[in-house]
């Protein structure tokens, strides 16, 4: 069977694989060599050096990734910043400027506020969940529109086919941040989008051990932003390259456990008198339901929310939850609280988070693959005190 026939459940175990498999091994060995032969390659970008991020070890999760996401080409990185810095600067320079969704992962939009304008480039942000003002933010100097699948802590679904249609009309290089959703849920260069990015720290891996980030899409953009990666030097080390293969291969089991825990979850905070609000775009409620049913192939799993009282209420509530994590990052086994304003959005002013829409009341708790009943029990037992 064609790997490009398999079904997605059977590509995260063998897409990547060499063939032949190197010396029969069923897992690609580690390549702990920073330097390999020269073998009369004639262009810089394709001597295999570790920095160059060439190696077996990253041919082999890269072309994985590709393949996951069903495009020509993928990069692995040092982290999900890096991924995302990188691939910013690949496409702007002083001068330039970038439409963005105002609520976006914290690095991101900090990078977007305070990083790009010292490069000389201009940023406005829109409400990617609408249309009606996209046209006026235009400028004949617009290169890029960035957003996130599922937008990070909101868990906002955007209106993806009109940003797609957008960038196509304006001539916009269209960059969507993938993390929340993994290609289990959406798959963006199918969809149509020019770049796919990661912080491959998360889903993709899944287990909370690495920090690594991926870039997605065709062979020409990838090459060219091969390029700039390798002068910026993110590179990911072969020991990486490997775990995040392995985490990979539980992708599909891992992502089907938690988006049923999260939905399950919701519904229980749903029906709860003591929450003011929720987000999670598998309610029917949610603002962003419809849109989930029309892009996405699942609802994913994470889930924000706003319990009733003062930000000392919803610490005390964290305080007593007994099963998660109580820290930053997410898409781990293990369940992880935090406030995204003491943490992921930290470096935000009150009314930076006021314009993100960002209560600092806000619980983001990004869902494991503990039992639902546990985790249900340690939600009633918090929030009852």
């Amino acid at each position: 069977m064609s790997k490009r026939k398999m079904r997605f459940d059977t590509k995260v175990i063998h897409a990547g694989q060499p063939t032949p498999r190197i010396e029969g091994a069923v897992n690609v060995p580690i390549f702990q060599s920073s330097t390999f032969e020269y073998k009369g390659q004639k262009n810089y970008d394709d001597l295999v050096y570790v920095r160059l991020n060439n190696t077996p070890s990253h041919k082999s999760v890269s072309n994985k990734i590709a393949e996951l996401e069903g495009a020509d080409r993928a990069l692995v990185t040092s982290s999900g910043m890096s991924a995302i810095t990188t691939t910013l600067l690949h496409f702007l320079k002083a001068g330039d400027h970038i439409i963005a969704h105002k609520n976006l992962y914290g690095g991101t939009a900090h990078f977007m506020q305070h990083g790009l304008p010292s490069y000389g480039i201009d940023v406005d942000f829109i409400d990617a969940r609408d249309a009606k003002d996209w046209e006026e933010k235009i400028k004949p100097n617009t290169k890029v529109i960035y957003v996130e699948t599922m937008t990070n802590p909101l868990v906002e679904v955007l209106e993806l086919d009109k940003i797609v249609e957008f960038a196509n009309k304006n001539n916009l290089i269209s960059i969507i941040d993938n993390t929340f959703a993994s290609p289990v849920i959406f798959c963006p260069i199918q969809f149509g989008f020019d770049i796919s990015l990661h912080s491959a720290t998360k889903y993709l891996n899944g287990h909370s051990d690495l920090a690594a980030g991926a870039i997605i899409g065709s062979s020409n953009h990838i090459k060219e932003i091969s390029s700039t990666l390798n002068h910026l030097g993110g590179s990911l080390d072969p020991n990486t390259c490997y775990l995040l293969d392995r985490g990979i291969k539980t992708l599909s089991v891992r992502m089907e456990r938690q988006c049923n825990n999260a939905l399950k979850i919701a519904n229980f905070l749903n029906s709860h008198s003591k929450i003011e609000h929720i987000n999670y775009p598998g309610l029917p409620s949610d603002s962003n339901h419809e849109r989930a049913k029309k892009f996405l192939c699942g609802f994913g799993a994470m889930l924000s929310f706003i319990i009733k009282g003062s930000e000392e209420t919803a610490n005390e509530f964290i305080d007593r939850l007994e099963i998660p994590v109580h820290t930053w990052s997410l898409g781990g086994v293990e369940s992880l609280v935090v406030r995204p304003a003491q943490t992921t959005h930290s470096n935000f002013s009150n009314e930076e988070l006021k314009k993100a829409g960002i209560d600092r009341r806000l619980i983001r708790y990004s869902v494991g693959i503990e039992s639902i009943n546990d985790l249900i029990e340690d939600f009633k037992n918090a929030i009852d005190g």
